[in-house]
């Protein structure tokens, strides 16, 4: 497996068995949007598939149960902000289920390692890095030379550009915020600088650091967080500690509408659980695996409901083929074919995770099927294709429903009416054909012609 890493950027190669991966998570005030859902996915995937190939996989992935947005929201409802935070930490985890997308090993929220924060905070200002200026800690970057190198800022840029206020207690503009002094009616915690609370960009080296230790094998999340907030972790854990923090950086881009980043404070957002009622869920992790991961990706209806179109061709196939008789041999080229898409698959992934790619020689796998059936292959042929689209897919997190299936003997009436339609389509009777296909409909089931016959499904919501 090779990664593209943003600090070297250049491919990496992941050696460990032990992969020790860490996500940046939610700050949990406000559901998820459909954006925010896209490392989720993205990084759900890869430590899926790293899992598929033999590899343990410590997952972390932290809730950020305290800060501004939940001190905001809190005052604006009235409540405590723990309160606000519990809430939406709940809201998250369904949200997850919403998205197929696997519980991390960890979750680990900034609030239980306050104590481990001041501990770090106070190495930081033992060795020079930090200062404390008027009950506020602040990170010194001009103390760490190495600073800039994730996110290829030159310091010199960063302050020309940087602005201070008069009464500003920094000593330099770019200098960050380790622990802030307590402010009427916020959360606070006892420190040896006064009452307070840690800044954000320390909450994620502690949590990863105490859980997973360093270096990390994975540390990744959006490109948004490359600077500041990435930038800043280095800076912290390796000032600390003199070693590497993380070995492979990964990023995903954005989330655009209409080429403009989705952001809540532009109003122009969708709710991720709404996005996944109206379209189901292995649309959206189409929609999201079908690009490539560290590009923007434009969000549209049109793009989900041709998402939502392609998984439905791929389930019409396999409901087609696993209905065929279990009879015959696959031809021996037939088999030769199978076993090269399989490889291509796994190089596609081994190549920076590269999805759309994977994806693509999954569709590869189907019309290689109705190309056999076509020709008057062996059934078995397309039940092999079958079997090894679900068993590839598998770490994607697509293509593992069943059939719904009818109660009672229902099933069997379904399957003489198929029969009786096919039989009057060849007599060319296509009006009382259709007469039979209209019926099921109304009733709740949906009949699609394939290459490999016809497959039906029962309608959500039809009893």
């Amino acid at each position: 497996m090779h990664l593209m890493s943003t600090l070297s950027r250049r491919m990496e190669e992941l050696t460990s068995d032990t992969v020790r991966m860490y996500v940046c998570g939610p700050t949990v005030y406000d559901l998820i949007h459909i954006g925010n859902a896209r490392p989720f996915i993205v990084f759900d995937a890869l430590r899926r598939y790293l899992e598929s190939q033999g590899r343990e996989v410590i997952y972390v992935q932290n809730i950020t149960d305290i800060e501004d947005k939940i001190i905001g929201r809190a005052r604006e409802e009235g409540v405590p902000a723990s309160e606000i935070a519990a809430r939406y930490t709940d809201e998250y985890f369904q949200d997850l289920e919403r998205l197929g997308v696997k519980r991390p090993t960890h979750s680990p929220k900034a609030t239980e390692y306050v104590g481990k924060m001041i501990e770090l905070i106070k190495v930081l200002i033992d060795k020079g890095h930090a200062y404390v200026a008027a009950g506020d800690v602040y990170f010194s970057v001009a103390s760490f030379p190495g600073y800039g190198k994730l996110s290829g800022k030159v310091l010199e840029e960063l302050e020309a550009g940087a602005r201070i206020a008069v009464d500003e207690k920094k000593r330099d503009p770019l200098d960050f915020a380790l622990w802030k002094a307590a402010k009427p009616g916020e959360p606070k915690w006892p420190s040896p600088w006064g009452e307070g609370r840690p800044g954000w960009h320390t909450e994620c080296v502690v949590m990863s650091m105490d859980i997973l230790g360093v270096p990390l094998d994975i540390h990744a999340g959006g490109n948004d967080l490359i600077f500041p907030h990435h930038e800043n972790e280095i800076a912290q854990a390796e000032a600390a500690t003199g070693k590497t923090f993380a070995r492979i950086w990964l990023h995903n881009g954005m989330l655009t509408v209409r080429g403009e980043k989705m952001a809540k404070s532009l109003g122009n957002f969708a709710y991720a659980r709404d996005v996944v009622a109206e379209y189901g869920t292995e649309a959206v992790r189409y929609f999201y695996l079908t690009r490539a991961y560290r590009k923007p990706l434009d969000f549209s209806d049109e793009a989900l409901r041709e998402a939502k179109k392609a998984v439905e061709g791929v389930y019409d196939f396999l409901w087609a083929a696993e209905a065929l008789p279990e009879e015959g041999e696959i031809p021996e080229g037939f088999s030769a074919e199978l076993a090269a898409l399989e490889e291509r698959f796994h190089v596609r992934l081994s190549e920076d995770f590269d999805t759309a790619g994977a994806i693509g020689v999954l569709q590869e796998l189907v019309g290689a099927a109705h190309r056999l059936r076509q020709g008057g292959g062996d059934p078995i042929g397309a039940r092999a294709a079958a079997a090894l689209v679900r068993r590839l897919a598998q770490p994607l997190g697509l293509f593992q429903r069943a059939r719904p299936r009818a109660e009672g003997r229902t099933e069997e009436l379904i399957g003489l009416l198929i029969e009786l339609r096919a039989a009057l389509r060849s007599q060319k009777n296509f009006a009382l054909a259709d007469r039979i296909r209209d019926r099921l409909s109304q009733l709740g089931i949906e009949l699609r012609d394939t290459p490999d016959g016809t497959t039906w499904t029962i309608r959500k919501g039809s009893g």
